[in-house]
């Protein structure tokens, strides 16, 4: 939309005949939609004109020419008569009722967690209202570029994800902006017809609420507890004193991790669903960062994460919050089950995005994904050809077994391994007896897992991006609940050496989501960590003037490597 504005300044003063390509682009438009009304005043010729030059000064087939099509066409409609702008019987112009009730919502859109600055702009001033027939056509579509760019942001958030990493994989939310522009022409009150742009999530309404009362209070914030190492009883730290002080204990300056603090630590852990082991992680230091401590600029953050997820998230969904290593079941928006599960490392990130599980497989193969056969399988291979055998794998050259026993290694690299790999059925199998597959281009899927230590942890970033569910056949009942001829009893009968496939009646809509803030039903907000860097990437880009917070990055402890997605 700047684009068209851009060229609309520059080109404003040229021939007010519609250039011959956009002629026929209108010509060729569907007769029974698009009216293409003749101007009736100097200002509605002078809007005319900025919009063609628009149009012909855009690069053909860009976002720009497409915008300045639109504009024409939704202006054409009207006569070009503008929507923003009235004209008093003494000729004077002033900005229309409607656009001083747009005006309000733009300088109130920091209660939104918006930037008033993005749409109060210097081209919509009211001193713009003085100029002549062509500052006021630059005027009126400026008005209109804002009021769009405030629409798409409420509904769809200012940053786009991918600009912040190419794993948050989230569908965009496109409006249909003529029709829009047309409705609020048309409404006595356009500060409604914007506000249903916003997500109606019960999580989204209430950090909305939480930052109207962050801005309300005048109360001192406690600072967030800071970065550090694993804090063990016994330990000295020089935070002990403002955990303390986080955990209502009497003030003391000891940097001691003494019994008394460890005590209210374990009793801490278990009122947030911790693990409850006195040892402050990251997991516990998010935790006590949340509450009274949680900062302003997180808040917008998730808003802004909220803005992104799907408007219809689907009456029974399944719904995994990555930095919370949380898996649930809801319907209506109520949970039904939950349980622990196992997430990617901050090297092999579990990717963002929303899908549908369409099948159940029980006894799966597990065919390794080539980054895992190029970076671990090849050389262990290479080295040693009957690895493949000890871990129950097959070799498969054009979709064929292969034995390792018949390959010449010494025409092979693991730069230059012809090889796909599969893990058989069984005991063993990296994914356990079951997986839940949403087909998707990252290759990523719920399963389970034959490692069940690290469901005990309160960090649980440790698989190659996959989702491991800690109670799987448990979840998976819960998931066939609308599915009269599969339950857990069915799915556990077909355990053996065989892959079988269950394929539901009804796909179910699955959201892999990164929320760093989650407030419950009473209003209590809780903090996890940001365990790839997400959320202080997307502060940054939303200008929030704060540098990366090393007390809200997660990092865990090191663990062995595991063969395992």
């Amino acid at each position: 939309m700047n684009k068209v504005l851009v060229s609309l300044v520059a080109l404003l003063a040229a021939t007010t005949i519609v250039p011959a390509a956009f002629a026929q682009q209108v010509a060729s438009a569907e007769t029974s939609r698009i009216v293409i009304a003749p101007p009736q005043s100097a200002l509605a010729r002078t809007i005319k004109a900025g919009l063609s030059a628009a149009y012909y000064g855009a690069r053909p087939d860009t976002a720009a020419q497409a915008e300045a099509q639109r504009l024409y066409f939704l202006y054409g409609e009207r006569h070009f008569e503008p929507i923003w702008l009235s004209q008093g019987v003494d000729g004077s112009v002033a900005f229309s009722p409607a656009a001083g009730k747009i005006i309000a919502l733009f300088e109130n859109a920091a209660a939104e967690g918006l930037d008033p600055a993005d749409y109060l702009t210097p081209s919509i001033s009211r001193d713009k209202l003085n100029g002549d027939g062509i500052a006021l056509a630059t005027l009126e579509t400026a008005f209109s570029a804002a009021t769009m760019r405030y629409a798409n942001h409420i509904h769809s958030g200012r940053i786009d994800p991918q600009s912040i990493s190419p794993l948050l994989d989230i569908r965009p939310k496109p409006i249909d902006e003529a029709a829009l522009l047309e409705r609020l022409a048309a409404s006595k009150d356009p500060a409604a017809i914007l506000a249903e742009l916003e997500p109606k999530h019960p999580e989204f309404l209430a950090l909305k609420a939480a930052l109207a009362s962050f801005e309300q209070s005048s109360a001192a914030r406690p600072t967030p507890i800071g970065d550090g190492p694993v804090l063990r009883p016994g330990n000295s730290d020089a935070r002990l004193p403002a955990i303390r002080s986080r955990l209502n204990l009497a003030a003391s300056t000891s940097k001691l991790y003494d019994d008394l603090t460890v005590d209210a630590v374990r009793a801490f852990q278990e009122g947030q669903g911790l693990e409850v082991d006195g040892i402050i992680g990251p997991a516990t230091v998010a935790a006590l960062n949340g509450g009274a401590a949680t900062r302003r600029e997180d808040i917008i953050a998730n808003m802004e994460r909220w803005r992104w997820m799907p408007s219809d998230l689907g009456d029974f969904r399944v719904f995994v919050n990555i930095p919370e290593f949380r898996l649930w079941i809801e319907r209506n928006g109520q949970p039904e089950y939950t349980t622990r599960v196992v997430v990617g490392t901050t090297k092999n990130q579990t990717p963002i995005f929303s899908d549908n599980i369409r099948h159940l497989v029980v006894n799966p193969y597990w065919n390794v994904p080539s980054s895992i056969i190029r970076g671990e399988i090849a050389p262990a291979v290479l080295n040693n050809p009957g690895y493949t055998d000890s871990h129950n794998m097959d070799l498969l050259y054009n979709g064929s077994p292969v034995s390792p026993w018949q390959v010449d290694w010494t025409q092979v690299s693991a730069s230059n391994f012809p090889f796909r790999v599969r893990q058989r059925p069984g005991a063993g199998n990296a994914l356990g007896q079951i997986k839940f597959l949403f087909p998707n281009k990252h290759d990523v899927y719920l399963h389970d897992t034959p490692s069940k230590s690290l469901f005990s942890r309160s960090f649980r970033a440790f698989s190659h991006g996959c989702i491991r569910v800690q109670n799987p056949m448990e979840f998976a009942d819960a998931l066939m609940a609308n599915e009269p001829n599969i339950s857990r009893a069915s799915l556990e009968a077909m355990f053996g050496s065989s892959e079988r496939w269950v394929n539901p009646q009804a796909q179910i809509p699955v959201h892999l989501a990164y929320f760093t803030l989650r407030v419950d039903a009473d209003g209590t907000i809780r903090s996890y960590g940001d365990v790839y860097g997400h959320n202080e990437k997307l502060i940054e880009a939303l200008g929030l003037h704060h540098a990366a917070d090393p007390a809200i990055v997660a990092t865990a402890e090191p663990v062995p490597d595991e063969l395992s997605p």
